[in-house]
C-alpha cells in the first residue's frame, strides 16, 4: 500500500486446557504456552507497531504469590522486547532451582500461566506512551473481581459511556476509551460477585468457600450483555478474571474479525484465521468465526462455550479487512483480492485504449499484489478472447509471422516501484511523516519506452493521494511514460470511519477535496456554508435521528466527475505524463467479497447509528478548521 492507514488492533488469546506438567511431558518443556502465545501475536504483527503487551494469569496460583503476570512495550520491535523480558526472567527462576539441585515448579515460574492474553497495538487515537499500551489492568485482591482487558475496538460514544460511569458515583481516573471500557465492564464485574456472594453467604457458606463458588459461578454473558448494552461502535473486546474466565465479545454488525479454535489442549482467539491455522497446524475448517454479538468464553475449569450476549444487527463485516488489513495467506482473502483486480480489467483496458502492445503493468508494493495477480488474469482472458477472434478473421490466410505475432502477445509485467525498506514512514509520528514520503520508493530504469508506452500500476487504496502525488507519481514520471494510470482496487474513500480505522478526518481524504473543488469549480462554495449551518442543526438531535448529510455533497456530483478531479489533484508540478485513476465500483467489491459488507466509507451508510453523527461532526471540524478526529 503506497499509504499507511493505521487500523484496528490485533489480539490473541490463549487457553491451555490441561496442567503445565502435560505439556512439558509431550513437549519437553514448560515454556510450550509462551512460545504459542509469541507466535500468535508475530504472525500478527502487521496489526499494530506501535506497542505489545502480554498478560497471563495462573489459576491455581495460592494465596501470597503472583498469579498475575504482565508486560508491555510502546517501543520499535515491542513484541521482542517483551518477550525478552519475560524469558529472562523465566531463566532466572529456572536457572536458581537447577542450581539448588530442586526440581522445576512450574507454580513458582514467572509467566508460566494458564491463561494468556496478547495484544498488539495501532494507536488510531494519536496518542503514543506505554499507559495506552494493552492489555490494561484493574486489580483487586478478590480474584474474581481481577479483570484485565486488551481490546481491537473504537466506539463513537464513549463520552457518554463515561458519563454514566461518573452518574453511578465512580470516579475513573483517565476519560481514554480503553480504561472507560475496564472500568464499565468492571463494575458490573463487581456487581455480579456481590450478587453471588450474597447468595452463598446467605446459603452458610464461609466467606472463603463463598469466595470460590462465586468465581466459579459468575454469569460472564450477563455482565458482558449489561456492559455492553449501550455501545456504538465496532469492538472485539477480549478479557481475563483473576480466577481463570477469560472471554472474548464481537460487536452486533461482525465490524471487527474474531477467529477461535478449541481441542483438548488449547483453546484460543486471534483477529486473522491463518494465525490459528498455522501456529496449532490446524485446517481452514477446523477455525470458526466467533458470531458477531457473541462472545467465545472458557472458563477457570477448561470449558469453552459461545454464548449470544446482544442482538445481532445486519452483518457488516469491515470490507477493508479484506482490501488490505488482514495478512493475504488467508485463502478467501487472496482469492478476493484477486477478484478485486479481475474486475478492474476492462476499465483499465478502457484507459489504456486497449493498447496493450505499448503498456506496461506494475503495482505497488506490497499488499496490492493480489489484485494485480488479478488484474493480470482478466487481461490475459481478455487477450484470449482477442486472438481467437483475430486467428476466425485470417482463416488461415497469414503466413506464420502473423500467426506468431497474435499468439504472442501478453500483458507486459514490469516491477517497477520497490519500496526502500529504510525508510518506512510508518514508523514515524504523525508530523514528520511528509517529510519522507518523497523517498519511500524507487524505480527500476529502463522498462518502459519514453514518449511511447502507458504505465499501469494497481495500488489497493487512496486515501489521502500525498504519497502518490508526492512520491510515486513523480518517479514514474521520471521512466517517461506517456500516460500513468493509477488503479485502485478499493471504492473512493468518501467518508470517515469511526470503528477502528485511523481515517477520521473528512479533509483528509483526496476524494472529499475534489467534491470541494468540483464546487469551486462551478462558483458554488457558498453550498458548504449551507450544509455547514445545516450539520451543526443535525448533530443536536437524538442519534438514532441524526442523517449523513455529507452524502449531499458527493450526490451533487457523478462519481466519474469526482474521479477526475482526483486525477487533475494528483498531478504536480513538473510532472509530464498525463494522469489517469481508475477505481473499483462498490458493486463490483461486494461482487468480489460479498460475506464482508461493511462499506461505510466509501457509501456513507454506517451500521451503528453514532456513524452519522461522527460523519457530520468530521464535516463541522473540517468547516471550522479543528485537525482533530470527530470522536
Amino acid at each position: 500500500m503506497s499509504e499507511l492507514i493505521k487500523h484496528e488492533c490485533g489480539i490473541a488469546l490463549l487457553r491451555l486446557r490441561k496442567p503445565p506438567e502435560y505439556y512439558f511431558e509431550k513437549y519437553g518443556t514448560l515454556t510450550w504456552g509462551l512460545q504459542k502465545i509469541y507466535l500468535m501475536m508475530e504472525k500478527q504483527h502487521n496489526r499494530g507497531q506501535d506497542g505489545a503487551g502480554l498478560a497471563g494469569i495462573k489459576i491455581n496460583a495460592v494465596p501470597g504469590s503472583r498469579y498475575l503476570f504482565r508486560e508491555r512495550s510502546d517501543k520499535p520491535d515491542s513484541i521482542i522486547r517483551i518477550f525478552r523480558r519475560i524469558y529472562d526472567e523465566v531463566e532466572k527462576s529456572t536457572g536458581k532451582a537447577e542450581r539448588k539441585g530442586d526440581s522445576l515448579k512450574p507454580d513458582r515460574i514467572p509467566f508460566i500461566c494458564d491463561v494468556y492474553l496478547g495484544h498488539l497495538r495501532y494507536g488510531t487515537y494519536g496518542t503514543y506512551s506505554l499507559d495506552q499500551v494493552h492489555p490494561v489492568s484493574r486489580e483487586n485482591n478478590w480474584r474474581s473481581k481481577t479483570l484485565v482487558m486488551a481490546g481491537n475496538f473504537n466506539l463513537t460514544n464513549v463520552s457518554e459511556i463515561f458519563g454514566s460511569l461518573v452518574e453511578l458515583g465512580q470516579n475513573p481516573v483517565d476519560f481514554s476509551d480503553t480504561v472507560t471500557i475496564l472500568e464499565n465492564i468492571g463494575f458490573r464485574l463487581e456487581e455480579e460477585n456481590e450478587r453471588l456472594m450474597r447468595i452463598f453467604l446467605g446459603q452458610g457458606f464461609s466467606k472463603k468457600e463463598a469466595s470460590v463458588m462465586t468465581g466459579q459461578n459468575l454469569d460472564i454473558a450477563s455482565i458482558l450483555s449489561k456492559s455492553s448494552r449501550n455501545w456504538d461502535g465496532g469492538y472485539v473486546m477480549a478479557g481475563m478474571i483473576g480466577h481463570g474466565d477469560a472471554f472474548v465479545l464481537r460487536d452486533p454488525n461482525g465490524i471487527r474479525p474474531a477467529y477461535c479454535y478449541a481441542d483438548d489442549e488449547v483453546a484460543v482467539v486471534a483477529s486473522e484465521r491463518p494465525v490459528i491455522q498455522t501456529v496449532f497446524n490446524v485446517d481452514y475448517e477446523q477455525v470458526r468465526e466467533i458470531p458477531p454479538a457473541h462472545a467465545f468464553i472458557v472458563r477457570a475449569d477448561g470449558t469453552v462455550g459461545t454464548e449470544q450476549v446482544r442482538e445481532p444487527g445486519e452483518p457488516k463485516k469491515c470490507s477493508f479487512e479484506r482490501i488490505y488489513f488482514s495478512r493475504g495467506t488467508d485463502g478467501e482473502i487472496y482469492s478476493e483480492r484477486k477478484k478485486l483486480g479481475e474486475l478492474l480489467t476492462r476499465p483499465v483496458l478502457e484507459a489504456v485504449d486497449y493498447d496493450l502492445e505499448n503498456s506496461v503493468f506494475s503495482y505497488i508494493p506490497n499488499t496490492a499484489e493480489s489484485a494485480f495477480y488479478g488484474l493480470l488474469k482478466g487481461i490475459e482472458e481478455y487477450l484470449n478472447e482477442y486472438k481467437t477472434v483475430r486467428f476466425r478473421k485470417l482463416n488461415g490466410k497469414a503466413d506464420d509471422e502473423e500467426y506468431l505475432k497474435i499468439i504472442s502477445l501478453r500483458p507486459r509485467v514490469e516491477k517497477i516501484a520497490v519500496k526502500d525498506v529504510m525508510l518506512r514512514t510508518f514508523i514515524t509520528k504523525d508530523k514528520s511523516r511528509d517529510e519522507l514520503v518523497g523517498h519511500v520508493y524507487d524505480i527500476t530504469y529502463g522498462t518502459v519506452r519514453k514518449g511511447t508506452d502507458n504505465l499501469v500500476v494497481i495500488d489497493d487504496s487512496i486515501v489521502r493521494g500525498t504519497t502518490l502525488k508526492k512520491s510515486i507519481i513523480r518517479i514514474l514520471d521520471r521512466l517517461g511514460p506517456k500516460k500513468i494510470v493509477v488503479v485502485s482496487s478499493s471504492p473512493q474513500i468518501r467518508y470517515p470511519d469511526c470503528y477502528g480505522i485511523d481515517m477520521a478526518k473528512l479533509g483528509d481524504f483526496i476524494a472529499f477535496r475534489a467534491a470541494v473543488a468540483l464546487l469551486e469549480d462551478e462558483g458554488e462554495s457558498e453550498y458548504l456554508n449551507t450544509l455547514y449551518q445545516r450539520a451543526r442543526e443535525e448533530i443536536l438531535k437524538p442519534v438514532n435521528e441524526i442523517k449523513n448529510l455529507v452524502k449531499e455533497l458527493y450526490d451533487r456530483f457523478p462519481e466519474s466527475r469526482v474521479t477526475r478531479k482526483i486525477s487533475d489533484l494528483l498531478r504536480d508540478e513538473g510532472v509530464a505524463a498525463e494522469i489517469e485513476v481508475v477505481y473499483q465500483t462498490v458493486e463490483s467489491l461486494h461482487q468480489a467479497c460479498p460475506g464482508h459488507t461493511g462499506d461505510w466509507y466509501f457509501t456513507g451508510i454506517y451500521p451503528t447509528p453514532g456513524g452519522n453523527r461522527v460523519a457530520n461532526q468530521s464535516f463541522i471540524n473540517y468547516m471550522e478548521g479543528k485537525d482533530k478526529r470527530a470522536y
